[in-house]
């Protein structure tokens, strides 16, 4: 079987090789013919720091070709979308049933790839700050993997949503993807206090948000810190955000609802709420030319890579 293994070697630290074994399921797990993956910007830390021989590929959409053996989940022929740790840049996965979601007609491999990762972050990130509606919401990254999501969710929410981005080409796209206002800085703070804060920046840009946001408010943080760290401090909060709160969000965490969130955001989808912006699509065999684009930051949207069936 064919599947992608860091190899300090190769382009982008992968090789393609045709050697894998064949997947070898758990009983509460499908196995899946991959059609599409997605990759994520901390995916190159952990191809970094897995260097030899680790199997990585977290967000995954294909059809179920083998059933659970538990009777469990979907049935063969099922095209599903899976939420994963590892393992699903190859033809074949294993797949804990409660780990996908079936796919809706309307809904096609490469939307779907899109989705796990950065999707789940947006929608359990949104969640921290409880019922949003008419609340005023900030979007840190807005046109990144996650923003464009969280920026889409929170408006069909109802929410009234700021978008920060980092320079001036970004904010047609911001508005594009529903966003009620955007700006590149913080300093200008018409648009707070913030009821909830969605930062998947850091730096710089925490500091600034915590200063902008509402007494008694939520800061969901899901992003790598910037270039300088986080720096941080309670005089910070002094500004208006008295007893707020930070969570530093683990999306894969509560594990026993990743099947049903995912199926919410293929819905979503499927419904015209919810558009993946894909600015990538490539054959499979390339994904190294993917992780170039994300890496000299040419790349807006999700990079998806497509196997042929």
């Amino acid at each position: 079987m064919r599947g992608f293994i860091t190899d300090p070697a190769g382009r982008a630290g992968l090789r393609l090789t045709d050697e894998l074994p064949e997947p070898n399921p758990a009983a509460d797990e499908a196995v899946v013919a991959v059609r599409a993956f997605a990759i994520n910007h901390d995916e190159r830390n952990l191809i970094a720091r897995r260097p030899d021989g680790w199997r990585p590929g977290q967000d995954v959409a294909g059809v179920v070709v083998r059933a659970a053996a538990n009777g469990t989940g979907p049935a063969v022929r099922t095209r599903v979308v899976c939420y994963l740790d590892w393992e699903g840049w190859a033809e074949r996965v294993p797949v804990p049933v409660h780990r996908m979601a079936p796919l809706p007609d309307a809904v096609g491999f490469e939307q779907a790839a899109s989705l796990p990762i950065a999707g789940m972050t947006a929608l359990r990130a949104l969640r921290v700050g409880g019922a949003v509606l008419g609340r005023h919401v900030l979007v840190t990254g807005a046109t990144g993997g996650v923003g464009q999501f969280a920026v889409q969710l929170a408006r069909a929410a109802g929410a009234r949503v700021t978008a920060l981005v980092s320079k001036p080409s970004r904010v047609e796209q911001a508005r594009a993807l529903g966003a009620h206002r955007v700006v590149t800085s913080l300093t200008d703070e018409s648009g707070a206090p913030f009821h909830l804060v969605l930062d998947g920046v850091g730096g710089p840009v925490l500091a600034d948000a915590i200063r902008a946001i509402a007494p008694g408010g939520h800061l969901a943080w899901y992003g790598n810190p910037g270039r300088d760290g986080a720096h941080i401090a309670l005089a910070d909060f002094y500004a208006q955000g008295w007893n707020a709160h930070i969570v530093g969000l683990i999306s894969p965490a509560p594990e026993e609802t990743l099947g049903e969130d995912l199926g919410i955001l293929v819905q979503l989808v499927a419904d015209g709420l919810l558009r993946p912006h894909i600015g990538l699509t490539l054959d499979w065999t390339a994904t190294a030319d993917a992780f170039a684009a994300l890496a000299d930051r040419t790349l807006q949207g999700k990079a998806v890579l497509t196997i042929p069936a």
